[in-house]
């Protein structure tokens, strides 16, 4: 008994020591690893455009979309669209964009609700106008694009034939407390040191929401219409797996703004992390089962870094680990599993540290970091929600500030 207790906590040492092993190799890959143009190569993407049309779903939008839409429209040229797609508005986001200098189509649906929707009720308007732009780019209403990145992306897409992710960040609000500013360090870790990571080791990446870039033949039949909190991710998943990954290009940057009222960005945490936990539940083991069997290094890549948790989830998995395996090896002498444990808990450390100094020291001071483990454990309510009721996976509209750009609204 002994003995079977023992193989089964070294299974659950190495299952939750493999997330953090694979974080690792990102940061270290991103951190210290070549520099280099990822296989786009500047000259080629300047010299080459084809016709592209940005889809840009928007909910009660009216407060920000200007600043989006003036972001989007000097980047086009002749034939080109921005199209957005007033979902469901009760305020006149329609209006305000129109007037902005955008196309605007409106979708009412109350049952069939949510951004998945939105796209795919904006792509297929795109299949009805006589010829069909070569690459859509999806750009969040509340979003502002940097200069040159539609010219970037497309160029990238067209080359490549692949779907292409934008660099896409997340940055505090003009006088952001502590927790906001721990949740932008996170965020930087997740979109922006782990994709370079992968894309410097030839991986591909995950569908972010926004800054997507899209053939125009693998994006008209792509599954869009969902309801779900994450169908980006889905959606990447779902390419991947028909053998279209994503790749990364971390020189097209697209940003947005948390929200800065508590309760805001409280629910816009908790939609997105209960989504991921949802997609890891749903999918990780068909995904990696059909990567092992087909011979897919890229969905297989793909997936390892799906099961990579928010990060304070898996902070909280290991504390939690090491306490029982710390138990287990005192009734039993049985010391692998815990020291394992910890291992792992000291290499994600490592990683969040490593992160930390190289890419986002301008984010929080080194005192301020000290700060992290009671943010986490802030957190933890949020993943007993989703462990004792069903986890907020639908889409739910983020609360506005009265008078800012709202937060982004997935």
């Amino acid at each position: 008994m002994i003995s079977f207790l023992a193989w089964l906590a070294l299974a659950v040492s190495a299952l939750l020591c493999l997330p953090v092993l694979v974080l690792l190799v990102q940061v270290l890959a991103a951190s210290f690893g070549r520099a280099r143009q990822l296989g786009f190569k500047p000259t080629e993407a300047a010299d080459q455009r084809p016709h592209i049309a940005v889809v840009m779903p928007a909910h009660n939008e009216a407060l920000g979309i200007r600043e989006a839409i003036a972001s989007v429209l000097p980047q086009l040229r002749q034939g080109d669209r921005l199209v957005v797609v007033a979902d469901n508005c009760s305020d006149d986001t329609a209006q305000v964009a129109l007037a902005a200098g955008a196309e605007v189509i409106e979708r009412f649906d109350t049952e069939l609700r949510g951004k998945g929707y939105a796209l795919d009720f904006g792509v297929r308007s795109l299949g009805s106008a006589p010829t069909p732009p070569d690459v859509v780019i999806i750009i969040d209403a509340d979003c502002t694009v940097e200069p040159g990145a539609l010219q970037a992306l497309s160029a990238a897409c067209a080359d490549k034939g692949r779907p292409i992710q934008a660099l896409y960040l997340m940055h505090s609000p003009p006088g952001a407390g502590l927790k906001t500013r721990i949740a932008e360090l996170a965020w930087v870790v997740k979109n922006h040191v782990r994709p370079l990571g992968s894309a410097l080791l030839g991986w591909p990446c995950q569908l972010m929401g926004t800054g997507m870039a899209f053939p125009w033949w693998l994006i008209r039949n792509a599954p869009l219409a969902s309801g779900h909190i994450v169908e980006d991710m889905q959606l990447g998943l779902d390419l991947a797996a028909a053998g279209h990954p994503p790749l990364f290009m971390p020189s097209a940057v697209v940003s947005s703004q948390f929200p800065s009222q508590a309760e805001g960005t409280a629910s816009q945490r908790t939609r997105w992390e209960h989504g991921h936990l949802s997609v890891i539940a749903a999918h990780a083991p068909r995904l990696l089962w059909q990567a092992a069997r087909k011979g897919q290094g890229a969905l297989l890549a793909m997936v390892l870094d799906l099961c990579v948790p928010p990060l304070a989830s898996l902070v909280l998995a290991l504390l939690g680990w090491c306490v029982l395996s710390g138990v287990l090896a005192a009734l039993t002498g049985v010391f692998a599993p815990a020291v394992l444990a910890w291992s792992g808990l000291v290499a994600l450390g490592l990683a969040v540290l490593v992160a930390w100094v190289r890419f986002a020291p301008q984010v929080v001071s080194g005192r301020e970091l000290l700060s992290v483990p009671a943010y986490v454990f802030g957190k933890l309510p949020i993943y007993l929600k989703f462990l004792l009721k069903k986890g907020q996976v639908e889409w739910v509209r983020t609360k506005r500030d009265a008078a800012a750009k709202g937060p982004h609204s997935k």
